[in-house]
């Protein structure tokens, strides 16, 4: 019965999409309910390639089979096939009495506005820290971090600092040497520390498609290791010319001046200069290269068993680095709220506790079902037109739409190129703020002149004509101007100002 099970698989995927169609159309007001249907939706989305896969293996793989069931409808007693595959069927029920039966088109239908699994596990998938997903919690990862080798001996890091260097791993700001990255302590840490990065995406943003993005930090990683890239993990001078060290390549706190061959750090520049011609330096040095031909004899460092080492641990730093670039938002917003709780009472806390339980308590009572506050909003409006709504919610009719011409579009490129939809919304938008504004960003003063101007070349082009005009008038009112001195004497004006200037007056 493979046709049958194509018509169910058919049907199943169409169901999905209908629902996935139903959720995307809602947008829950609540960060929780809104994960809880991102989360829904991806276990639709699942299903929907299951499914389709199962149809894919049917259609290829199983081509005979089909023709042999196709041929046995068409050509044989289409009454006794039917009789047949009925037997088939009650035979099956007779050996799973107790099977449900699968009705798809109640399967991920919601009934009278609730939501399945809206709590779900979602509750159960973030910590009180990290409030549904909009912060960190990286509290444990933060003493863990502290009892690492070679951070011990230092002073201690709060957690507010811990949230600014916990995706840096070199020099100086990180203060953990290459030797003591080899141990098993420091390699539990990053795997650790990149597992909850890569759980907290895939939880915060289950619709993204996150392998591919995966996928592209383990080739960016394949190819900077290959190219020796990858920050404070290139393989050294001296170990690719023969002079091997065992030694890290950065030591030291990153301050001062560091010598591979003793092993020392130097604060005074001087000093280490003073130090390089010294019996001790020199010693260090030979030895060093006796060792590192030896070495180089037994096995090239980038095929060594430490070198695989130095991989794993590389590969997880560059994937932290990668994943906290990419959730900076986060990582800010944990970082502010981290501050504010620094500066709260016992007191404060426990009052902002109490009234986030009572805010999700009384948005429960109110929505039992996860419904958004206003009931009117249940109803789906039926507007396939995109008419305007009136003051009821509801799509005015068509006829007024078409008498006040309201699919006529106006733009405005003065305004942004913001279309006005009717004639009576584009005449009244040229006494209107965003109008009047896009005239004063172009200079022009005088607004009242330009109503139905709604170009940026023609504006400029009349301001222009009028500033020109203005001056005109001017000059003109200047040359009728006239002025009489004290014996009686009538003069235009620029002669009389000529006059008094000359003293003849």
């Amino acid at each position: 019965m493979l046709y049958e099970d194509l018509r169910l698989i058919h049907e199943d995927v169409e169901r999905l999409e209908q629902a996935i169609a139903e959720r995307t159309l809602e947008e829950p007001k609540h960060i929780r309910h809104r994960l809880a249907r991102d989360h829904e939706i991806s276990n639709f989305l699942s299903r929907i390639q299951d499914q389709s896969q199962r149809a894919l293996h049917i259609y290829n793989d199983q081509q005979e089979a089909r023709t042999q069931e196709v041929q046995q409808i068409s050509t044989g007693d289409p009454f006794e096939e039917f009789y047949n595959q009925l037997r088939e069927i009650k035979s099956y029920h007779d050996r799973n009495p107790g099977e449900r039966v699968e009705n798809l088109e109640r399967a991920y239908k919601r009934v009278d506005g609730a939501r399945p699994g809206l709590n779900g596990n979602v509750d159960d998938m973030f910590t009180g820290e990290e409030s549904y997903g909009r912060f960190f919690d990286l509290t444990m990862l933060h003493e863990e971090y502290l009892n690492l080798p070679g951070v011990k001996s230092f002073r201690k890091l709060t957690y507010l600092q811990y949230l600014d260097i916990f995706d840096i791993f070199t020099p100086p700001r990180c203060i953990i040497t290459r030797q003591q990255k080899m141990t098993d302590q420091y390699v539990a840490y990053v795997g650790s520390l990149a597992q909850y990065l890569e759980s907290f995406m895939r939880r915060t943003k289950p619709l993204e498609d996150l392998d591919k993005l995966f996928r592209q930090f383990e080739s960016e990683f394949e190819q900077a290791w290959e190219e020796d890239k990858v920050e404070g993990w290139q393989v050294s001078a001296s170990q690719t010319a023969g002079g091997a060290s065992n030694g890290p390549v950065t030591e030291g706190t990153g301050e001062g001046i560091w010598c591979p061959d003793c092993q020392k750090e130097f604060k005074n520049p001087n000093v280490y200069k003073a130090h390089l011609t010294g019996k001790k330096h020199i010693k260090a040095v030979e030895a060093k290269a006796q060792n590192g031909s030896a070495a180089e004899s037994d096995s090239n460092p980038q095929n060594s068993a430490q070198r695989r080492i130095e991989r794993v641990v590389a590969e997880r730093e560059f994937r932290i680095h990668k994943l906290a670039s990419a959730m900076k938002t986060e990582r800010e917003d944990t970082r502010v709220n981290v501050e504010r709780k620094a500066g709260m009472t016992d007191r404060e806390r426990q009052q902002e506790l109490e009234a986030l339980f009572e805010e999700e308590n009384a948005f429960a009572v109110e929505n039992p079902n996860g419904e958004d506050d206003n009931d009117d909003d249940e109803e789906k409006v039926y507007n396939p037109l995109k008419l305007p709504l009136a003051w009821d919610g509801k799509p005015i009719p068509f006829w007024l739409y078409k008498l006040h011409g309201l699919g006529a579009e106006h733009p405005c490129e003065i305004c942004g190129n913001f279309v006005y939809m009717g004639r009576r919304a584009f005449d009244k938008h040229f006494s209107e703020a965003r109008h009047i504004y896009g005239l004063k960003c172009l200079g022009i003063t005088n607004t009242s002149l330009f109503r139905e101007i709604t170009g940026i070349e023609e504006a400029e082009r009349l301001w222009e004509k009028i500033k020109r005009d203005k001056a005109k008038s001017d000059e003109k009112s200047e040359a009728f101007e006239e002025m009489e001195d004290s014996s009686g004497n009538v003069m235009p004006k620029k002669v009389y100002e000529d006059l008094l200037k000359a003293g003849m007056l």
